[in-house]
């Protein structure tokens, strides 16, 4: 039986356009033999959908949209949608599978275990779904189940169900484990995936068939990697990564054994942030991007992404000097403008930033200058910026990483302001490895802009290390207190200087009402500050 992995990127509300979409690769899928079609979770309406699931307009022309879809569908598929609970009682909504057959829907299959931790919320909309069937086709009984379905072996968050779907279904003679997903992308989620897949495969003695979906919507970026696992729990076959993708193969001849060389941790973060990039703002309808050009490494990899992500031509880099830019910084925003082709402008802020000052003389009369001239700097610029986006209907983009979110080394209505921030859940060290990775066969980021020490220059021969601890030290705390959740006694205890683990966690939790008000980010991580990070701003932490 030939299978069909439908790898798709879907738009959150766009029914048509998402028809279409499966339209299309359903023709391209019979065009190469296939007899099932498999598509990814929810790929109907897109993933996730969030509170549009509220509206019974949303969930009525989804339904309309599947019925005319199975119309139209040139080949038996395994389509991601959002099914009404006639049941009537508990939540009103399943997030299901339509198997669709000679031009109707032949069966729904329920998803049974509803994640509700970091950026998954389903159990506020959905219904689990009663005890699995399997699908029949063509005389075998398949397995569907649904992204989180296959996870309860897991290890960590995922071990936290009393049912066990695959397990009921391979109890009830199936003959291979079908999984529609729409599973985002971490920087280690990939190992990790494959060995809980090849698991299940092995112990069932039974192929696995796995289609994700690929695209950013909002925050979150999908990788695809759809892939295939034989009975003996060997990966046979995979897509691409980070694009779309259609994927065949014949469940009763399938392929040897694939070697699988797993990308390096800086070029799927690239290309993560890239595809989120790109997504974001195609799909709320921008073309153009415009970000500020400091000639550090931040603004510099924001910049490449850009460009990567829209073209150059589509990119604006505005050089923004005052007094106390350093004549080396500007002439490494020169230079990455000249290695990128990207568009350029420079407006100096020194006559706004004299103006500004003497406005306010009166009111800061007999006070010493402090962090607050520095921040109008910083305001002043982010003024203009916005001032840009306006008028040319570009979206800005900030440049921040997330070491800098984390502590709050950064001003509110200043370099936060923007439209998206691509590299906020990006650790400093990681955007040098990025930076590294990007040079690794021809200068891309200046090689000084990468050197030199870090600096805001809002203020005379300034540097990030006069007030923060080294960047290595605060990305060890920032992993270990956000993504691993260590106490700070658990993170001293690993071998950090106290008086740095509790300025580094300190400037954190003081630093959440920043945050609350940050721009939304793309997340690569297996924590990222944002919707799936729910913190208080008024509280107190024990021993901080």
């Amino acid at each position: 039986m030939k299978i069909a992995l439908a790898q798709i990127n879907p738009t959150v509300g766009d029914f048509q356009g998402n028809s279409e979409k499966i339209l299309s690769f359903a023709e391209r899928a019979r065009a190469q033999g296939a007899e099932l079609a498999l598509f990814p979770e929810l790929c109907l309406m897109g993933y996730p959908p969030r509170d549009l699931l509220d509206h019974p307009e949303f969930v009525r022309r989804g339904l309309e949209t599947l019925e005319a879809l199975a119309q139209r569908l040139p080949l038996p598929a395994l389509v991601g949608f959002v099914a009404r609970n006639e049941k009537g009682e508990g939540k009103p909504l399943h997030n299901s599978a339509a198997f669709i057959s000679d031009g109707k829907v032949q069966s729904v299959h329920h998803k049974s275990l509803l994640p509700t931790y970091d950026v998954f919320d389903e159990d506020r909309y959905f219904e689990p779904g009663p005890k699995p069937q399997p699908a029949l086709f063509l005389g075998r009984k398949l397995a569907v189940t649904i992204c989180e379905d296959v996870w309860r072996p897991g290890l960590g968050p995922h071990a936290r169900y009393h049912l066990d779907p695959v397990a009921s279904l391979a109890g009830q003679g199936a003959q291979a484990l079908l999984n529609l997903s729409a599973s985002p992308f971490t920087l280690e989620k990939a190992a990790q995936r494959h060995e809980l897949l090849a698991g299940l495969a092995r112990k069932y003695r039974t192929p696995l068939v796995y289609v994700n979906q690929v695209g950013g919507n909002d925050e979150l970026i999908f990788d695809g990697a759809s892939v295939v696992f034989n009975a003996r729990g060997e990966l046979v076959a995979a897509a691409r990564a980070f694009d779309e993708d259609l994927l065949v193969v014949d469940l009763d001849a399938l392929p040897g054994s694939l070697v699988a060389m797993p990308m390096l941790r800086a070029e799927a973060a690239f290309r993560a942030l890239v595809l989120g990039t790109r997504d974001y703002l195609h799909k709320c309808g921008f073309k153009q991007a415009v970000l500020g050009l400091s000639g550090g490494i931040d603004s510099a990899l924001t910049a490449v992404i850009a460009a990567e992500a829209l073209g150059p031509e589509n990119v604006l880099g505005v050089m923004l000097p005052s007094r106390f830019s350093s004549q080396g910084s500007l002439d490494d925003a020169r230079k990455l403008v000249e290695n990128l082709k990207i568009r350029s402008m420079t407006i100096p802020i020194e006559p706004v930033h004299h103006a500004t000052l003497e406005s306010l003389a009166p009111a800061f009369a007999g006070r010493a200058p402090d962090l607050t001239e520095e921040n109008v700097q910083a305001r002043i610029r982010g003024l203009l910026l916005m001032a840009l986006s306006n008028k040319f209907g570009m979206l800005l983009l900030t440049t921040g990483n997330k070491s800098e979110l984390a502590t709050g080394y950064c001003t509110l209505y200043g370099d936060m302001c923007g439209g998206l921030a691509p590299i906020n859940d990006v650790p400093k060290m990681l955007v040098y490895e990025i930076a590294r990775w990007l040079n690794r066969s021809r200068e891309v980021i200046p090689a000084d802009s990468i050197s030199k020490p870090p600096s805001a220059e809002l203020r005379p021969n300034q540097t990030d290390q006069d007030t923060l601890p080294p960047y290595d030290l605060v990305d060890k705390v920032l992993h270990e207190y956000i993504e691993e959740q260590r106490s700070v006694g658990e993170i001293i205890a690993s071998g950090v200087e106290a008086a740095v683990v509790m300025d580094v966690v300190r400037r954190i939790e003081s630093s959440e009402y920043k945050r609350r008000q940050a721009t939304p980010g793309l997340k690569i991580t297996s924590r990222a500050f944002g919707y799936g990070r729910r913190i208080p701003v008024a509280k107190r932490m024990p021993g901080v």
